[in-house]
């Protein structure tokens, strides 16, 4: 059977699976979370035995120390996986929620309800913690899940799924609910965009040209993840420790993610007393910097910014740095350069913080705090499936509300329209 058929009937039986999952009721799914999460642990050293062999094909690979650490598990990152999977089940189950329920003239109630979104298809590269994530917040929204890794991560990635599908099969769940696609073979990912009539909906979350096939090549509606260009913008009355503190966080804490920033602006009334210091501090950590002609004359040694840094999301220990002439200047830079994922602004000034967050259209946008936050952990929704930069139906870290949409409920006592 070839890669497209294979994938087709697997996409159908987890079709088939997406009607069971809706029905699970929220004590079966919060049993079958729990499972999982004592999967991932007891199947610990079979899982990083698995990571080992994608972690030596990726340096023989040569895959950069950036992407290396996004897919490298040990001990402790399995335990933040069954501890992210067991948050899950300690968040409210939207499904079967009403709201907005009016009386109308007519008599009859009109309301929404909270419903799954059905069969998701998770497309996604490198991370396969991610697995798990998806997996959980699939479930526990009353979702079936199609899940397709990236090749780095196969090994990772199928092991995972076989721990997570045995602990849902084990509350009667049918095979399916938790579906990956055991191939690294591309047409598994072309086969799937064009199942319009049995996925739902398609998540993918990777680099920017992967997203961008993903949306081109779709028959299905696409939730973006689009590029993290996140900025860190130092006003002219910040508190110069605070943004120290938190332009070396957003950038050096874990620089392969997509919430590390990868620009720092600064006011130009701040940026001598600020820059000499900064710069020193990310050096020796090793970050590379770039900047413009007013940041090389106050930190000698930054090599000069193309206009290609400024829009580009490195991934790595890497950052753009300008002086700009003012709070307008800072949001036209992120207005024209970033990718509406997440923004922070340094400040003790009330009116610029107001400003910053009322102007800048961008999925998150902080005021003194690391862009680092812009999670959906840390936002409370235990762990997301990704973090989407568009406006429709989802933006921001995605969780559990936003694997469900809404339909109309009508309660009536025999009313008929004249």
């Amino acid at each position: 059977m070839g890669t497209k058929e294979e994938t087709e009937r697997l996409i159908r039986r987890a079709k088939e699976a997406s009607r069971h999952v809706a029905r699970m009721t929220t004590n079966q799914k919060n049993s079958a979370l729990n499972r999982m999460a004592d999967g991932l642990e007891k199947e610990k050293e079979a899982i990083m035995a698995a990571n080992e062999k994608d972690m030596t094909a990726g340096k023989e690979e040569g895959l950069s120390l950036a992407v290396l650490d996004r897919l490298r598990l040990d001990e402790k990152r399995i335990r933040a996986m069954a501890d992210g999977v067991r948050d899950v089940v300690k968040l409210p189950d939207p499904v079967g929620e009403i709201t907005g329920m009016k009386r109308r003239p007519s008599g009859i109630s009109v309301g929404q309800m909270r419903v799954p979104l059905g069969l998701v298809g998770f497309i996604y590269e490198s991370r396969p913690n991610v697995t798990s994530d998806a997996a959980a917040l699939c479930l526990k929204s009353g979702n079936a899940v199609a899940l397709r890794g990236g090749s780095e991560a196969i090994h990772s990635n199928l092991t995972i799924a076989r721990v997570l599908s045995q602990a849902v099969a084990a509350e009667g769940a049918p095979p399916g609910a938790i579906t990956i696609m055991p191939t690294v073979d591309r047409q598994a990912v072309a086969a799937m965009l064009k199942l319009d009539k049995l996925i739902d909906v398609i998540i993918p979350r990777g680099g920017t040209e992967f997203i961008k096939y993903v949306m081109a090549n779709s028959s299905i509606p696409v939730i973006a993840h689009d590029a993290g260009v996140c900025h860190v913008y130092i006003d002219r009355r910040a508190d110069l420790a605070m943004g120290q503190d938190i332009a070396f966080n957003a950038k050096v804490q874990r620089p392969g993610v997509c919430n590390a920033a990868e620009t720092l602006l600064v006011h130009q009334d701040v940026a001598a007393a600020f820059l000499p210091a900064m710069v020193e501090r990310y050096r020796k950590v090793g970050v590379e910097l770039v900047g413009c002609p007013r940041t090389m004359s106050l930190a000698p040694g930054v090599a000069e910014a193309t206009e290609e840094d400024w829009r580009t999301e490195y991934l790595d220990l890497k950052i753009s740095i300008r002086v700009v002439d003012s709070l307008d200047e800072a949001i036209d830079h992120i207005t024209k350069y970033g990718s509406a994922h997440t923004e922070a602004i340094v400040t003790e000034d009330y009116s610029a913080a107001g400003e910053f967050l009322a102007r800048v259209d961008s999925s998150s946008v902080m005021v003194n705090a690391s862009t680092r936050f812009s999670d959906g952990g840390e936002y409370g929704l235990g762990a997301e499936i990704g973090i989407s930069t568009q406006k429709l139906h989802a933006r921001g870290p995605m969780g559990l509300n936003e694997l469900t949409c809404q339909k109309f409920i009508v309660l009536g006592t025999g009313q008929v329209r004249g």
